[in-house]
């Protein structure tokens, strides 16, 4: 008798991909954008502990699907950055992974043709290119982590780093977290609730020990030493969670639990509920909290391109528009350009 398959019956296929050694040799880091990787996030860490007293702006494409593009904002924000650097330190957004409450597109690294054919070694190549690419402008890079072996493959080249709201309470992302080694915030769930936030904090800062890859590509068990630089992100939820009143309730928070109080908030997602336009008024009142004296309000996220808006996807790759999102509707540059010179002059 046959015995019945009981393995992989829904699995079509299996590609081994290039170990993350490879990649790496294949899409080399120089030693001066290593060296500018590691000055980053020390500054980052600077900001977020109070020795540096700039506010932090991430700020960029909600996801990159177009390397022209990606290249095109990151020269002229590259230019802003550099004269608004006293009082903004300025980190660009180089989002490859997309979290998805269903289905849709999953970011460069998972679709880079954007057609369905999931071509990963081709996206994860890409995404190590363009993130040298934004080094050589001399901007920060930040990003969301996504999949867990993703790090392997991208994270020498990362100044920081976000946990989304759907992955903030979620074991395996809180302890790859513990063994990263740049400065990254946890953002609220999508409901509002920063308990899990403050959870996951309290889980990656400490020693972990977990499975994953190796350089090699094997699978390994891997123990960390935790991760002394992370913060807490406010993105919204239900309701909107930007006020004063919503920053001091989450400190109370956080230092019930013995942690650090620097605060982050998403200007962007539940916040602006998903409207560009709202964007410069939640903006705008972060910047208030933080003129009016709250040093430890150490930055806030913003989502911008070169079109405003957003375009349906999947279509035609001929009809796209140039510059604008294919995921959340973002604010075109001239808007972005505009609030962070108001914002620097708003910090004087």
């Amino acid at each position: 008798m046959t015995p019945r398959e009981v393995s992989d019956l829904h699995v079509v296929q299996t590609e081994a991909l290039p170990t993350p050694d490879d990649m790496c040799a294949a899409v080399p880091r120089s030693p001066a954008q290593a060296d500018f990787v590691a000055k980053c996030r020390d500054e980052i860490h600077n900001i977020i502990f109070g020795e540096d007293n700039r506010f932090l702006l991430i700020v960029g494409p909600c996801s990159i699907h177009d390397p022209e593009a990606c290249r095109e904002y990151a020269a002229r924000l590259a230019k802003l950055a550099e004269e608004v650097r006293d009082r903004i330190y300025v980190v660009m957004r180089v989002y490859f992974e997309k979290p998805r409450t269903t289905v849709g597109w999953k970011g460069l690294i998972m679709d880079p043709h954007l057609d369905g054919t999931h071509d990963i070694p081709t996206g994860l190549r890409l995404a190590r290119h363009l993130l040298r690419d934004v080094i050589d402008f001399g901007l920060p890079t930040a990003t969301e982590l996504l999949d867990p072996i993703t790090p392997q493959y991208i994270a020498d080249l990362i100044c920081w780093s976000a946990i989304g709201a759907r992955t903030s309470e979620s074991q395996t992302h809180r302890q790859m977290a513990s063994g990263l080694s740049m400065p990254l915030g946890f953002k609220n769930d999508t409901h509002g609730d920063i308990q899990p936030a403050i959870n996951a904090i309290r889980a990656a800062t400490r020693a972990q020990t977990f499975l994953g890859v190796d350089k090699q590509g094997r699978a390994s068990a891997v123990t960390t030493r935790g991760n002394p630089d992370c913060h807490i992100i406010l993105r919204g939820g239900v309701t909107p969670n930007y006020s004063q009143a919503d920053v001091s309730r989450t400190r109370e928070a956080l230092a019930l639990h013995g942690l650090p109080t620097p605060v982050m908030i998403d200007a962007s997602h539940a916040n602006c509920g998903k409207d560009h336009e709202r964007m410069l008024e939640v903006f705008r009142d972060i910047l208030r909290q933080r003129a009016s004296g709250d040093t430890q309000l150490i930055g806030a996220m913003l989502e911008g391109n070169l079109v405003a808006g957003a375009q349906k996807f999947p279509q035609p790759l001929e009809q796209l528009i140039y510059g604008q999102s294919i995921t959340d509707a973002c604010m075109d540059w001239e808007t972005t350009e505009a609030l962070i010179r108001e914002s620097h002059q708003m910090l004087k």
